[in-house]
């Protein structure tokens, strides 16, 4: 099982980003698969994840009408649209699986995969 993040970078306050988790080793359509993010001295906080078997998603409310997740199961990648980018968003982004609980799980330690992560900066 391996998750691969990528897309994170230097964005300006307002900007967007698109990050991708391109997943191997099972199918997306399996498993949940969600967003987490980190900054030093502070635990990894659940931004978003997606339901295994449809496309309905739990959003964290940090970033609710900001951000969204989708996937392309025949890509098994899944993504996480960031729009109007503010400096706390900024930090290391996970994606990580979970069991195909619903609705999909926030919280970290229901995940048992996880990705490296991509660093996402936003400053002027």
């Amino acid at each position: 099982v391996q998750l691969q993040a990528s897309g994170g970078g230097l964005v300006t306050p307002g900007g967007s980003l698109r990050l991708s988790c391109v997943v191997s080793g099972f199918s997306s359509n399996l498993y949940s698969v969600g967003w987490f993010r980190q900054v030093p001295g502070k635990e990894r906080e659940g931004v978003s994840c997606i339901n295994s078997d449809d496309r309905s998603f739990v959003i964290s409310d940090s970033v609710k009408g900001r951000f969204s997740i989708s996937k392309e199961d025949y890509v098994n990648t899944v993504y996480l649209q960031m729009n109007n980018l503010k400096p706390e968003d900024a930090g290391v982004y996970f994606c990580a699986r979970s069991p195909p609980w619903r609705p999909c799980p926030m919280q970290a330690s229901s995940y048992q995969y996880w990705g490296q992560g991509t660093e996402v900066t936003v400053s002027s």
